[in-house]
């Protein structure tokens, strides 16, 4: 029989919620404790989740003192940085929410903490469990559109802003950027393989949240709800970035790869408010080239699946963990991102271009 792997939770809202959820699906893993800095707060999530046996803590540095093998962060962003730095130094394992920081400065941090601790850090981007997110990355990757040199992605909710404090800029630090445009980039540049940033030129505003018509914390709202970017690349690449909480229309488009032989494009799944963005499934797919002379477009057919993307996050966490593999979404990858947000919210602040510096 397996060993039975500890996991820790840091922070108990939502998400906590989400990964406890999947973790009681796996055997062999047993949550064993849950940190969380609100009083009494953690005690409550164990027994109204049945966290039969699990230790509650107010202070994740206590959690940390036990024998665990991994750890769930699922706190605010604010708290990203030093829950995960202090879980690696701590000989821990780390599954960290998204978005990965605040600030590049963190992020960057984060990753030579795990070099240094040889602790992995991987980041909760669920939708690359998707068949469909593996075969455009593999379209792209395969030769077939040429060279690649212009992609747009992003996506936009009709309605879908968050409160609390995904709302406010001293706890989440951005908003619809980090929020959903985080796994936006993750699905371009992923399919591109994180090219290096060079440049961005970006606009961001928050006409909907701060208004009491559209938002009924728009008094608290600090954040941004709508944001678009030029980015430049290494490689005489470009991508155009666009995402939205709310705005007066149905969709920002689909997301496009641009190559000297053809072209993709990626529509978003579903619809509604809250559809939209690229935090789901794949809706469809279709390649536009020229055959015979003539121009012409060919539907790529999607993979149809059940899987539960959440489930198969966690569950590579605890496979990688049990195996002593590398982590499954590198966080040196998703740093690369964290670059562009910032670069996007210096520059809507400067209102100019800005340089994106990388190490």
């Amino acid at each position: 029989m397996s060993k039975t792997l500890k996991i820790g939770i840091i922070g108990s809202g939502g998400i906590a919620r989400a990964h406890i959820n999947q973790y009681k699906k796996l055997p062999d893993v047993e949550v064993a404790a849950v940190a969380d800095v609100v009083p009494g707060k953690a005690q409550q999530f164990i027994e109204a989740l049945g966290l039969e046996g699990a230790a509650a803590y107010e202070d994740h540095r206590k959690l940390l003192e036990l024998d665990l093998d991994g750890v769930s962060i699922c706190t605010p962003n604010v708290a990203h940085h030093t829950t995960a730095v202090d879980a690696m130094r701590a000989g821990k394992q780390v599954l960290l929410e998204k978005p990965m920081s605040v600030t590049l400065a963190e992020a960057l941090d984060m990753v030579q903490v795990s070099r240094e601790t040889g602790r992995m850090l991987t980041i909760g981007f669920q939708p690359r469990y998707d068949p469909n997110m593996k075969l455009v990355q593999d379209i792209v990757q395969s030769g077939k559109l040429g060279k690649v040199y212009y992609v747009e992605t992003g996506g936009g909710r009709r309605r879908g802003m968050p409160g609390g404090t995904f709302i406010r800029k001293e706890l989440a630090g951005a908003g619809a950027m980090a929020d959903i445009g985080c796994y936006s980039l993750d699905m371009a540049l992923n399919a591109m393989g994180y090219p290096k940033p060079l440049t961005v030129s970006a606009y961001t505003s928050n006409y909907f949240g701060t208004n009491p018509l559209y938002h009924k914390e728009a008094e608290k709202f600090e954040v941004e709800d709508f944001g678009v970017a030029m980015v430049r690349f290494e490689g005489d690449l470009v991508l155009q970035f666009k995402i939205s909480w709310a705005m007066h229309m149905d969709s920002l488009g689909s997301t496009m790869f641009l190559g000297t032989d053809a072209g993709l494009k990626v529509n978003p799944f579903g619809s509604g408010n809250w559809s939209g963005v690229w935090d789901g499934k794949v809706g469809n797919l279709t390649l536009y080239h020229d055959f015979m002379g003539q121009q012409t477009s060919t539907p790529v057919p999607i993979i149809e699946h059940s899987k539960d993307l959440f489930f198969e996050k966690v569950r590579d966490f605890v496979d990688a963990v049990r195996e002593g593999r590398p982590a499954p979404i590198p966080a040196d990858q998703i740093v690369i991102q964290q670059a562009i947000i910032d670069g996007v919210l210096r520059s809507a602040d400067l209102k100019r271009e800005v340089s994106i510096e990388l190490p």
